[in-house]
């Protein structure tokens, strides 16, 4: 479990390809000399395993299925990647839950500057946006960002100066592809739903857990 909070930018080494997968070394600017092999670290949002640690050079694998469904498929040596620790129990919740299971890609439509934050709207599947909320949450290559609003497929973010200097957004193009995670708690909601659409639940008042009962008490 991640909180979308980026503590550091690496930069990919070495890629090893194999048959339908690819091993990945990257430099970290992060303290990782303590980390454990096994551990989870977020590689531009996507949870990877560590299998080796060398100083500052950290080594994962990753699979086919990460492999089709994330931009890992498009890094080559010398990339810059966002990298954030797994997150200790203990630790502040800065951001928001996200676990590091990338929905979909999504691809960059318009980077606007606005003052002192730049608006970028992105585009994603009809199967991650249905989970895309105004004022909710969303993880874009691995940081965490509020939405302001959506149109059909497409997302807008604003990105503060701090945000874009410190992540790997702030050097992104029109037409860059990010990797995106919705927020856990909608996927919950929605199968909760569908759950007492076929068998009704009750609350300890006696009231029916449906759609109806979601609307009146302000979910959408």
């Amino acid at each position: 479990m991640f909180t979308g909070l980026v503590e550091g930018i690496g930069e990919i080494i070495e890629i090893g390809q194999r048959k339908n997968s690819f091993q990945i070394r990257i430099q970290s600017p992060l303290s990782i000399t303590k980390t454990e092999i096994g551990a989870s670290i977020a590689v531009d949002g996507v949870c990877l395993t560590v299998t080796t640690v060398e100083g500052p050079v950290f080594t994962v694998d990753v699979s086919p299925e990460t492999l089709k469904r994330t931009t890992v498929r498009d890094r080559k040596r010398g990339d810059a990647v966002n990298l954030e620790r797994a997150l200790r129990l203990s630790d502040r919740l800065g951001g928001h839950l996200v676990t590091g299971h990338i929905d979909d890609t999504g691809t960059i439509k318009t980077i606007t500057k606005m003052r002192n934050a730049l608006m970028v709207s992105i585009t994603t599947s009809s199967e991650a946006a249905r989970y895309l909320v105004e004022k909710g949450s969303v993880g874009v290559d691995g940081i965490s960002l509020t939405i302001n609003e959506v149109q059909g497929n497409t997302f807008s973010v604003a990105v503060i100066p701090h945000t874009a200097a410190m992540t790997t957004i702030g050097k992104k193009r029109v037409g860059g592809t990010v990797n995106i995670e919705t927020d856990i708690i909608g996927k919950y909601i929605e199968r909760f739903v569908l759950q007492t659409d076929k068998k009704p639940t009750k609350n300890e008042a006696g009231h029916v857990l449906d759609r109806d009962f979601l609307k009146t008490h302000g979910f959408s």
